[in-house]
């Protein structure tokens, strides 16, 4: 054997051998998608108006500092909308004053003076971009939250470019309705100062709160509901109202840490601090309003909302009637990051393991089956030179799960349809040289001329092939999400093993074979 056979069988023989030794044993080794394991499905919605009023809301609280320092203090200003505002209180000499702050502090909103009031409306290109922020920030989240509770192979991925859709997949879970309440439990948080009550406990109906105003709630006030549940069964033990400010003091985005801990009744609470910004406008309000209740909102519900004894700045706690085990929820949704808005589920679909190993033994059955149709197609059409093309297959496909393995990539019941694509695909490789090898050899050329014929004549067309089907590819694995990014992954690298394989190993075991039979003058096909 010449040193260039010897060295592409020792790289050919290395290459086997990495990807035998990567993907063994295969359970441990090669990760399984959702729909061959089992686990949950969800298609999440983000509230990307919470995000905007938020955002509203925090721009007020700027104007209204900024003002203050630049000695406008009666300033106050009050939301008209979700992306509108209005701020009065200030005389026409000091409209250029305000002119100015809008400008350098609020360049993402457009400005209207009138009869002492200015009104400020965001801009669409500032909205489109708080909205889209909101998405990526709520995935990011959502990602964090999922890696802390130490999911196996999660699929998070944002559903489109501009869209405000959240698909999550999270194959082989253990308990399923956990996870659900830790990607369920927004932990969108608020702390508003109450209005009615302005101190103890909430009103015991929404009726009562409403006959406080007349019947008619004002524009910057509305209704937030206190429902407590019991820790073991989950049933409502009591219900009351707390009409707040829409106005925010501070939110989840503020906080810089969370953690388990007790009160002193030895009762689990979560502790946190917050940014230096937000404990700057939290201490600030909770200066001006002492005696008056705090509601602190989780998710759109009063958790509690307790007397604002002294000042706070940037250390509090969160009470709420919570077992340890939401308490730990909790903080680890707190810590992962908070949602910049509340989220809506639009699907909800559990994949039992059952389901997932039926999956596994269907498309293991297919892709045997044609393996084995195709080994027996080779074999009655090119008779031993048929061979070449079998082991050259077999060589492929260990190749195929070898790179899953090495990659960390996943493996869907799509996926295992690209590896029985790339059969064919490599098949085909196969049929394209030996139906050139039989042409030349019906033309007189010898078995060596015409192999070396063979090879060289077909590689074009083989190249063509493979490389339209993985730009093909390519654009699946880009544009598409879940399962046909599977398919687009195993097709891939489908299709490096068997240009490797069909041209390389294939024409390397031509030559091995007649190397030793240099002057043959048959070939079995």
């Amino acid at each position: 054997m010449n040193k260039g056979l010897l060295w592409k069988g020792l790289l050919i023989l290395a290459m086997a051998g990495l990807a035998v030794w990567r993907v063994w044993p295969p359970k441990d080794n090669i990760n399984l998608g959702l729909d061959l394991q089992g686990g949950i499905h969800l298609v999440l919605r983000v509230e990307t108006d919470d995000a905007v009023r938020a955002e509203t809301d925090k721009s007020m609280e700027l104007l209204e500092g900024d003002a203050k320092d630049a000695g406008v203090t009666a300033l106050a200003a009050h939301r008209t909308g979700d992306t509108t505002f209005e701020a009065t209180g200030y005389s026409p000499e000091q409209q250029a004053e305000i002119q100015k702050i809008a400008r350098e502090s609020l360049p993402g909103w457009e400005t209207s003076f009138s009869a002492g009031t200015v009104r400020f409306e965001m801009t669409a290109k500032n909205e489109h971009s708080i909205r889209d922020s909101a998405v990526d920030q709520a995935k990011q989240t959502i990602d964090n939250r999922i890696n802390q509770f130490g999911v196996s192979e999660p699929l998070i991925a944002r559903e489109g470019v501009d869209s405000d859709r959240i698909v999550v997949q999270l194959p082989g879970v253990d308990d399923p309705e956990r996870v659900k309440r830790l990607i369920k439990s927004t932990a969108f948080l608020e702390f508003r100062l109450s209005d009615y009550p302005w101190t103890g406990g909430g009103a015991s109906s929404r009726e009562d709160v409403l006959a406080h105003y007349g019947g008619k709630l004002p524009d910057d006030i509305e209704i937030m509901p206190d429902i407590k549940r019991d820790k073991v069964t989950g049933k409502v033990v009591q219900e009351s109202y707390y009409a707040v400010q829409k106005r925010r003091v501070v939110t989840g985005r503020d906080l810089r840490a969370a953690s388990p801990s007790q009160n002193e009744f030895g009762e689990p609470v979560a502790q946190f601090s917050l940014s230096p910004d937000g404990a700057k406008r939290f201490g600030e309000a909770t200066g001006a309003n002492v005696g008056r209740a705090l509601a602190i909102v989780l998710d759109g519900n009063v958790v509690s909302a307790p007397t604002i004894n002294s000042r706070i700045t940037d250390k509090g706690i969160i009470t709420g009637n919570f077992t340890a085990e939401q308490v730990q929820d909790l903080v680890t949704t707190l810590r992962s990051g908070a949602l910049p808005a509340g989220i809506t589920y639009l699907e909800d679909r559990t994949v039992g393991p059952s389901l997932g190993a039926d999956s596994i033994h269907s498309g293991l059955r297919a892709g045997l089956y044609g393996a084995l149709l195709v080994v027996l197609c080779m074999l009655v059409v090119y008779k031993l030179a048929g061979m070449n093309s079998i082991l050259a297959l077999c060589l492929n496909i260990v190749l195929i799960f070898g790179a899953l393995a090495y990659f960390g990539a996943t493996l869907t019941l799509p996926g295992i349809a690209g590896i029985v694509l790339t059969i064919g695909m490599a098949v085909d490789a196969s049929v394209l040289v030996f139906e050139r090898i039989r042409e030349e050899l019906r033309g007189g050329k010898t078995v060596r001329g015409a192999i070396d014929a063979g090879f060289g004549n077909a590689l074009s067309s083989i190249m063509d092939a493979n490389i339209t089907t993985l730009i093909a590819a390519l654009f699946l694995f880009q544009f598409g999400s879940g399962p046909v990014k599977g398919f687009a992954v195993t097709l891939s690298i489908g299709i490096f093993g068997t240009l490797f394989c069909g041209v390389f190993v294939s024409r390397w075991l031509f030559d091995l074979l007649y190397s030793r039979r240099p002057r043959a003058d048959h070939i079995s096909i």
